[in-house]
C-alpha cells in the first residue's frame, strides 16, 4: 500500500528472515449511479443499512483446522438482486495510488484511464492506504493515519467522514463493501492492518454514524489482508499466511471472520503495494513486486489460472468496485 506498508513489508521481510533462521503480507463507465447529481450535494445518501446479516454466514461456524481449508468456490449464485444496477456490464474497477491519483480500470481490455488527483483536506505527510467503492460508486479511501474520506469516482472531489482512528484498535486496514445475502443492501467491512500490536481481524463500519465494530480475529491467521465482496453477499480477502509462499485468495465468513475456503497463489507476491477486486467471475490483483511500479494479475477460478494483464507505472494501494459489478 503507502510508504509505511512499505516500511512494515521491510519489518516483515526482517522478522520472516529471522525466523526462518531459527527453523532452518466502482462506480461505472456509464451504468453506475452518478454522484455528482445526488440530491443534496456531491454524493448520494449513505446507505442506512451498515451492519452485515449474518444469516448466511452463520451455518459456517466451525473451527476449521488450516491444513483442511477446501479450495476457494467462487461460483455464481443464482438470483443476486440486480434491479437497481442500470448497467453491470460497465462497471469500472477503481484505484487508488500514492501520489493521489484516481484511476478507472476496465476488465475486459484492461485498460487504466486518470480521472484525476485527490486533494482530501488530510494532515500534511499522510498518503492512501486502501480504498472500497460502495454500490452507488462513491469510493471510501483510508489514509496511512486511520482518517477516513469519501471521494466522487465522477470527479475525484474529495470530503472527510466523521469516522473517528483507531476504533476498536483498528488503526489501518484493508476494506470491502459485501451484499447482505443477495443484495441490495450492502456493509463496508474492513481488515485490521496493524503496524504493530496483536492482530484485530475483521470489522465493519456503518457508514452512517461511522462507528466501527469488530467481528472478531480472523481464523486461521492471516496477514495483509485486503478485501473485496460482491453481489451475492460474499466477502474475498487477498493475503499472505506466515511462512507460505506468494499469497492466497479466501472466502472469509461475514459473521466470524473464519476463512471458510482459499486458494494458494505460488507465483503472486503482493510486494509494497497491493490491492484487489472481483469482477465477470475473475480476480484482479494489483500489486508491485518491482515498486514502485504496480502489475495487475488475473486469476480465474473456473480454470485456476493466474494471467497478467496490464502494468501501471505507479503504485496502487486501493482498489473498488461496485457490488452491482457482474458475477460472470
Amino acid at each position: 500500500m503507502n510508504a509505511p506498508r512499505a516500511a512494515r513489508l521491510l519489518s516483515a521481510g526482517i522478522l520472516a528472515a529471522s525466523l526462518m533462521a531459527l527453523a532452518v503480507a466502482c462506480g461505472s463507465r456509464t451504468g453506475l449511479f452518478s454522484d455528482e447529481l445526488a440530491e443534496g450535494g456531491p454524493f448520494p445518501p449513505p446507505n442506512p443499512s451498515a451492519l452485515p446479516d449474518a444469516s448466511r454466514d452463520a451455518a459456517v461456524d466451525r473451527a476449521v483446522p488450516e491444513d483442511a481449508l477446501p479450495p476457494l468456490d467462487a461460483r455464481v449464485i443464482p438470483d443476486v438482486v440486480q434491479s437497481d444496477c442500470p448497467d453491470a456490464a460497465s462497471t469500472l474497477v477503481y484505484v487508488i495510488t500514492t501520489d493521489n491519483e484516481l484511476f478507472s480500470f476496465y476488465p475486459p481490455d484492461a485498460s487504466f484511464r486518470l480521472i484525476g488527483r485527490i486533494a482530501c483536506p488530510a494532515p500534511a505527510g499522510t498518503t492512501p492506504f486502501s480504498m472500497a467503492v460502495d454500490r452507488n460508486g462513491v469510493a471510501f479511501v483510508a489514509f496511512n493515519d486511520g482518517n477516513l474520506y469519501r471521494i466522487s469516482t465522477l470527479t475525484a472531489a474529495c470530503t472527510k467522514t466523521t469516522f473517528a482512528p483507531n476504533q476498536q484498535g483498528f488503526s489501518t486496514f484493508g476494506m470491502g463493501f459485501a451484499t447482505k445475502d443477495l443484495g441490495p443492501a450492502e456493509s463496508l467491512f474492513v481488515a485490521a492492518d496493524n503496524q504493530s500490536g496483536p492482530p484485530r481481524g475483521l470489522g465493519v463500519i456503518d457508514t452512517t454514524t461511522f462507528r466501527l465494530t469488530s467481528l472478531g480475529a480472523f481464523t486461521p491467521s492471516i496477514d495483509r489482508a485486503e478485501l473485496t465482496g460482491t453481489g451475492d453477499g460474499r466477502l474475498y480477502g487477498f493475503y499472505t499466511k506466515a511462512g507460505r509462499e506468494g499469497s492466497f485468495i479466501g472466502e472469509i465468513d461475514k459473521a466470524n471472520a473464519r476463512v471458510v475456503g482459499e486458494t494458494q497463489l505460488r507465483t503472486v507476491d503482493q510486494g509494497s503495494g497491493w490491492a484487489f477486486a472481483s469482477w465477470g467471475g475473475d480476480f484482479y490483483l494489483f500489486t508491485a513486486p518491482d515498486s514502485p511500479a504496480s502489475r495487475v494479475t488475473r486469476y480465474r477460478p473456473s480454470d485456476n489460472s493466474t494471467t497478467i494483464v496490464a502494468n501501471l507505472g505507479t503504485l496502487v494501494v486501493g482498489a473498488g468496485v461496485s457490488t452491482c459489478a457482474p458475477s460472470q
